[in-house]
Formats: structure tokens, sequence, C-alpha cells
């Protein structure tokens, strides 16, 4: 296969349209991804915090093994420790996210389910109907 036939495969499989859409979708939601993220860290997570008494579960861990420090008061080995409020802090973020994006498919899908229930008018007849009811009409006359 020749060089100039791979960079001609290439551009088409680049410039095909659902590729250049896959790539827009993917950069619009990236963008309202941050939306959501920032929905959830700057707005819903303090709220949910306060209801939970100030509480903060990204500072939840368990420690596994102390650290250990020196004479001098520096550590020489730091913490172990298994971060769970971490991971409880990331689940309730993805369900946050999950449930937002629930909402939005749905109020966009309510939104073409508007369009198609407006009723359009039906089409013309063709020359052809036309002239098939013109002929039933007169065999109905007979």
């Amino acid at each position: 296969m020749g060089k100039s036939n791979f960079v001609q495969e290439f551009k088409a499989f680049a410039l095909k349209g659902n590729v250049i859409d896959m790539a827009v979708g993917i950069i619009i939601g990236g963008a309202f991804g941050k939306i959501v993220s920032s929905l959830v860290a700057d707005i819903l997570m303090p709220a949910i915090g306060t209801l939970f008494g100030g509480a903060n579960f990204t500072e939840l861990k368990w420690v596994v093994k102390e650290a250990v420090y020196g004479a001098d008061g520096k550590v020489i080995t730091p913490a172990s420790t298994l971060n769970y409020g971490n991971f409880i802090q990331t689940t309730i973020d993805f369900v946050i996210i999950a449930f937002v994006i629930f909402l939005f498919i749905k109020f966009f899908a309510s939104l073409n389910r508007k369009k198609e229930e407006i009723p359009s008018e039906p089409p013309a007849p063709t020359k052809e109907e036309k002239l098939l009811t013109e002929i039933r009409d007169i065999l109905k006359e007979k």
C-alpha cells in the first residue's frame, strides 16, 4: 500500500461527517462535563455537606500505618491510608452528574416529541392519485 494511498484513506476517514460530528460531540460533552462538575462541586456538595453537619467526605480515611517521624519532627515515612471518603465523594459526584444528564436527555426528548405531535397537512395528491380517483368515480356512476 503506497504512502499517498494511506494518506488519502485517512483524509477520507477524518473528513467524514460522522467523525466530525463525533468530534464536536466530544468537545461539547467535555465542556458540559465541566459545567456539571462545577454544579456538583460548587453548589450541590456544599449544600449536601451542610445537611450532613458540614461533613467533607474527601477527608474521611482509614490510617493503615501511622507516619514515622524523626527526632527533628520531620516525616521519615508518610502515613499509609485508605481514602474511602474520596471514593464516597466521587460516587456521589457520579450519581448527581448521571442524574443531571438524564434530566437533560429527558428534556430534549420531550422537545422532540412536541415537534412530532404537531400534525402536518397531508401532502397534495399526485397526478396518478387524481387520475385514479376520477376513474373510481366514473366506475361508481356506472
